[in-house]
């Protein structure tokens, strides 16, 4: 549920988590009802441009650095060598212009649903867009879901599950079926990374996730905790997966030459320190 009141606060309020939160917009830019959901796109006062989808924030101008970076660069430097890479979602196209950070990466493969968002991106938020044309990247807008399940045996190094919550078109993105799908999909030592909600708010949601992720075959999961400012709670979540492997390790970068807002090797490393309410929840699941 969301509202803009006569003083031009965008709240959304979130009754699920018992929560609300708000932003002040100087004034709606465009909104469109595509064939899967509405996308919104308002200017604030101090966030910048800012995408709603469904009524619920999404990304915005000024913090959205935090989400792309979590989200890509964790997985791709706890792989020796991601060459093929695919990303299910991700329309607005930030993952992506993170993963073309990498050397290594020769292919990413972006499969949204929904064009509208990209087109949306592309207007009103350019900078995340700035990597659509490298060579390496193909942009599809289909169905991520038969994507995966018809996608070649053993044929990607990383997949980046970069969806919505899971109602919708992301409902499907967080079941065995699917996870199944990754699973074949991905070389050995192979890694799956999916958003995964907050910690704080959705714990039931993220450890019926890893239990999916655990039941198809995934060897050892990581989660990692970072801030989210315009999400419930503030704080959110990535969780790692890797095929027929442990993790051992990361491979370390020079943060300058990545050109990162938030992620360095500290910061990573210091997301593998998992607070002790999160260790306590994953121990009692088992």
């Amino acid at each position: 549920m969301t509202s803009l009141d006569k003083n031009h606060w965008f709240t959304e309020v979130s009754d699920r988590d018992g929560s609300a939160f708000s932003l002040r917009i100087n004034k709606l830019l465009e909104q469109q009802q595509s064939p899967f959901q509405h996308v919104a796109m308002y200017e604030t006062t101090d966030f910048g441009n800012l995408m709603v989808i469904d009524g619920c924030t999404m990304v915005s101008s000024r913090e959205n650095f935090f989400y792309h970076e979590m989200i890509a660069h964790p997985a791709l430097f706890s792989h020796p060598n991601p060459k093929n890479v695919v990303i299910i979602g991700g329309g607005d196209c930030g993952t992506l212009r993170e993963v073309l950070k990498h050397d290594s990466v020769e292919t990413v493969t972006q499969i949204d649903i929904d064009q509208v968002v990209t087109e949306m991106s592309l207007k009103y938020f350019p900078e995340l867009c700035s990597a659509n044309d490298d060579p390496r990247a193909t942009l599809l807008f289909d169905d991520g879901i038969k994507y995966m399940r018809d996608a070649q045996a053993e044929s990607i190094d990383v997949i980046i599950v970069d969806g919505t919550d899971p109602v919708g078109p992301g409902e499907g993105l967080f079941n065995h079926a699917f996870y199944q799908s990754c699973l074949a999909a991905l070389r050995p030592g192979g890694v799956l990374v999916q958003q995964s909600e907050s910690p704080l708010m959705h714990m039931p949601l993220l450890l019926e996730m890893r239990a999916a992720i655990k039941q198809v075959g995934f060897g050892a999961l990581q989660t990692l905790p970072f801030p989210q400012p315009i999400y419930p709670s503030g704080l959110w979540s990535v969780t790692l997966a890797r095929k027929g492997l442990g993790f051992d390790g990361f491979r370390a970068c020079d943060p300058d030459a990545l050109n990162t807002l938030y992620y360095t090797p500290g910061v990573h490393q210091g997301a593998l320190a998992e607070p002790p309410f999160m260790t306590k929840a994953f121990n009692q699941q088992g």
